[in-house]
This record gives structure tokens, C-alpha cells and sequence, in this order.
């Protein structure tokens, strides 16, 4: 069913999920447009450096309107410095491809398995460290789940399996649901978790055919959300964490700390506060993974530490995120 809504300028309210997907804006114009920045194709490349946009109307509504440093705005709308070729940067930042030992089947860290769910995302954030990964060939859903659940079994070391992607939540919830019963053959796994930005860009996805699905799994659960502004959280976000934790999930949050977007410790600590007051713990802030493209977003490790220093002295313990980097072939992500 789709009705008006005084409250957005951009579309009706639409109930599916998967309509809003399909409703997404994929032109850099339109988006321009809609910000009441239509006169300013100044601000675009000739092309998108092969990194399509996409973002959904509920996240552009959070956009600050006529305001080209919008910090929502800005991790979505394609750059003419993503074309820039800068030393260091490389098109598999983290070593991916070398940790793979099966079909979208990342094993990198001791006890934990990581899942190239899907390929697919709601939303190109700008920085992604996976913008150029090859997809087509590495989904691990793919002949239901059948090469990820025989590497599982083979190694009865993995206890924690993590979706990612992409997005997992792309995927129908019937499609997870394969993966769910294979695990049950596999009493070693015993914690899932999910990395998934769609709770918040897209917090519709969080339905009750999802709660249903997860509130039934006999795993520890837990959903690692990626917002990196207190902007993007809205009211719409706290009712879809308020879901995932009555179904039984620990909610943290990881953020990347992004020049011009967050690298500031009042905005820092302002998103510490608004996720714990939607029931979301501050986990991980991510210096930027050196991905082909993404420069422009880099900020110093001697910025990055005064930023962690400064929010120590004004946060308690709990709601200060880890700084950390992730370096091919670690045995863990590397503290800062």
C-alpha cells in the first residue's frame, strides 16, 4: 500500500522494503535535485569512476537541503577525486582476495568466518573498501550456501560466522533462512553476526518476516551497524534496533572516521551519544581502508589519535568506539 506523507518532499510512504530498494535514486543529477542543489552539476565528474550511485529516498530525507557538505550527502555523491590515482591506494585494500578459501568464504581471524552474502547494497557509500570486489564471482548464497556450509563443517575451528557483503540483508529473508538450516547441522558455530547498513538507510528492511526469522535462531546474535554521523539516525532507525534487539541481538555500531563527514569530536562524540540512546553500543571508528578511489576521505593517524584523545575526556569508557585499522594479513584488526 502506498500513501502520502506530509513529512517527505521525496516519495509517498512505501510499506515494502523491497519497493524503497527498487525507488532508490541512482542519478547523480536527481539526487542533486533533490538536495535543492539541481543548479550546482558543477559539483559531479564526468563519471562515476565505476562505482554506480545509489542511496535511498528515506536517507536522502535526512540530508541538510541546499548544502553541498552535507555530511550525508557527501559519502554518496560521486567525486571527481575518485579518479585520482594516489600511491597506496589499491583496488583490494585489505587483502580480501588472499584470505579467500572458498566461494565468497573469507577465513582471516582465529575462530571466525567471514560470508560474501551478497553483492548488493542499498546504498554505494563513496569510501567502501569493496567497491571493487569482484561480486559476480564470489557470493556465497549462491547453490544455497552449499561450498560455505562445506567449509564451515570442514573446520570445527570457526565458532563465529559473520555475514557481510554487500549487504546480507539484501537478501530475502528466505535466503537466509537456507543458511540458518544448514548451520543447524553444525553445532559448533555458535554465534552469528551481521554486518549490515540497511537498519540504517534503510530501516524498513527490518520487518517482521526478518524479526520472526531471527528471534528463532538458536545463536547468539549479534548486528553490527555502520552509521558514521548522529544525522543518519531518525526515528525510523530507533524503531528498527528496538526490533533487533527484541529478537535477541547485541546492536553495536562501527563508523569510519571520513574527512569533512565526521572528523571532528563533537560530531564523534554527538554520534556516541544519539547510538546509545537508541540502544546501539559504539564498537569500532575505522581508519580508512586505502581503496582505490577513496583518498579524498583519508585523515591522518595524528588527527585520528587527538580525536580519540579529546573524546576520552569527554565521554565515559563505554561510549568511546576502538580506533582501529585493518592490515592485510593481521591476526586482528590493529589498534591506533
Amino acid at each position: 500500500m502506498i500513501t502520502a506523507s506530509p513529512h517527505s518532499r521525496l516519495s509517498p510512504v512505501i510499506s515494502d522494503w523491497r519497493e524503497l530498494w527498487r525507488d532508490a535514486i541512482t542519478d547523480p543529477a536527481e539526487l542533486l535535485q533533490a538536495v535543492g542543489l539541481g543548479h550546482r552539476s558543477d559539483l559531479l565528474p564526468a563519471d562515476d569512476a565505476g562505482f554506480a550511485l545509489r542511496v535511498p529516498r528515506g536517507f536522502v530525507a535526512r540530508m541538510r537541503h541546499n548544502d553541498p557538505t552535507d555530511p550525508l550527502l557527501l559519502q554518496v555523491l560521486p567525486q571527481r577525486f575518485e579518479h585520482d590515482q594516489v600511491d597506496g591506494f589499491t583496488s583490494d585494500a585489505v587483502g580480501d582476495m588472499a584470505s579467500k578459501s572458498g566461494q565468497g568464504f573469507l577465513h582471516k581471524y582465529d575462530g571466525r568466518a567471514l560470508l560474501i552474502a551478497s553483492g548488493s547494497c542499498a546504498v554505494n557509500c563513496r569510501y567502501c573498501f569493496r567497491r571493487h570486489f569482484p561480486y559476480g564471482e564470489e557470493i556465497a548464497a549462491a547453490s544455497q550456501w552449499h561450498d560455505a556450509l562445506a567449509q564451515l563443517k570442514a573446520d570445527p575451528s570457526i565458532r563465529e560466522l559473520i555475514l557481510s557483503g554487500g549487504d546480507p540483508l539484501a537478501l530475502a529473508t528466505h535466503k537466509l533462512a537456507e543458511l540458518s538450516h544448514g548451520l543447524a547441522e553444525l553445532p559448533q558455530v555458535i554465534r552469528l553476526r551481521i554486518h549490515t547498513r540497511l537498519p540504517v538507510v534503510l530501516p524498513e528492511r527490518i520487518d517482521e518476516a526478518f524479526i520472526d526469522w531471527l528471534g528463532a535462531l538458536p545463536l547468539q546474535k549479534v548486528v553490527v551497524l555502520h552509521a558514521n554521523h548522529a544525522n543518519e539516525l531518525d526515528a525510523s532507525v530507533d524503531a528498527a534496533v528496538a526490533r533487533l534487539k527484541t529478537a535477541g541481538a547485541t546492536v553495536l555500531n562501527q563508523s569510519v572516521l571520513l574527512r569533512g563527514v565526521n572528523d571532528d569530536a563533537e560530531l564523534l562524540a554527538l554520534l556516541s551519544e544519539r547510538l546509545f540512546a537508541a540502544g546501539v553500543l559504539p564498537y569500532y571508528l575505522h581508519q580508512l581502508d586505502r581503496v582505490q578511489g577513496a583518498a579524498h576521505f583519508e585523515v591522518s593517524d595524528s588527527r585520528a589519535q587527538a580525536l580519540m584523545n579529546t573524546l576520552r575526556t569527554r565521554l565515559p569508557g563505554y561510549l568511546v568506539p576502538r580506533l582501529v585499522r585493518e592490515v592485510a594479513g593481521d591476526g586482528s584488526k590493529r589498534p591506533l
